[in-house]
């Protein structure tokens, strides 16, 4: 199985010059989706997350890069979706986001997608082509993957033959791309920890006052031998800590990320 960079993806809406991307992508920022926009406050974490993230996807020479959580619900999703439009604003880069959370996906909702195919309908054989499920935003390098409800069970099509065929496609991927992953949260079931196996590395998302010391132990040892690249304390309370360049903020109980590499 081959997938060629997305020349022939069905866009998912038109991006007309630059000066038509704030209205462009306002839906987008209702989902909480802010990375595609350098000129929102909301997007600085992430453009910091990205400037480490490729640094050290550069040094080791990591393409296929995970992210996951503990639990359910502390943004694993929301980071990767900002992470994935930050990415896709460097030029020289295309990014590819798949949704491997086949039970809980949510990255089609977070960027107003709609279908009836999607990554999970690939692995259990109801589709045989890739671009039926690839959707590309015209104008940015991003395709996005996403999946939709399936009755299948997802730990066996995440261990099946081609997950793994789906994975060497995604590694034959020219060397200017990059592929951030949405994986389950690691206690949610074992996917996590098979797909951590197949991939090149994880981000770790932890919610502020929420995720325990022990979950984070607990989920790098179940993870292990994947390397983490890092952790995002996520909706982290900055009420006394903000700085005059906004890098930590709280408007309207709004998303902030710390990056820290492990």
């Amino acid at each position: 199985m081959t997938y060629e960079p997305a020349q022939r993806d069905e866009a998912v809406f038109p991006v007309v010059g630059s000066a038509g991307r704030p209205s462009a992508f306002e839906r987008l920022r209702k989902n909480g989706v802010y990375g595609f926009d350098s000129r929102d406050i909301r997007s600085r974490p992430f453009n910091l997350l990205r400037a480490q993230v490729l640094r050290i996807a550069k040094a080791k020479g990591w393409k296929l890069i995970g992210v996951t959580s503990p639990a359910p619900r502390v943004g694993k999703s929301f980071v990767a979706s900002n992470l994935a439009a930050s990415l896709a604003r460097q030029p020289e880069l295309h990014t590819y986001l798949f949704d491997f959370d086949l039970r809980r996906s949510t990255i089609a909702q977070n960027f107003a997608l709609s279908g009836k195919f999607g990554i999970s309908h690939f692995l259990d054989g109801t589709i045989s082509d890739l671009q039926q499920v690839a959707r590309t935003i015209e104008g940015e390098q991003l395709t996005i993957f996403p999946s939709y409800p399936n009755d299948a069970a997802s730990d066996e099509l995440v261990a099946s033959a081609r997950m793994d065929a789906l994975i060497a496609a995604m590694r034959q991927l020219p060397d200017n791309t990059i592929c951030i992953c949405d994986l389950p949260p690691v206690f949610a079931n074992d996917d996590a920890v098979v797909i951590s196996q197949k991939i090149d590395a994880y981000l770790m998302i932890v919610e502020d006052g929420v995720t325990t010391r022990k979950q984070v132990r607990d989920s790098f040892r179940l993870l292990s031998p994947a390397p983490c690249i890092g952790t995002v304390l996520n909706r982290y309370d900055t009420t006394l800590l903000s700085d005059d360049y906004g890098y930590s903020y709280r408007p309207d109980r709004a998303y902030a990320e710390y990056y820290s590499k492990s």
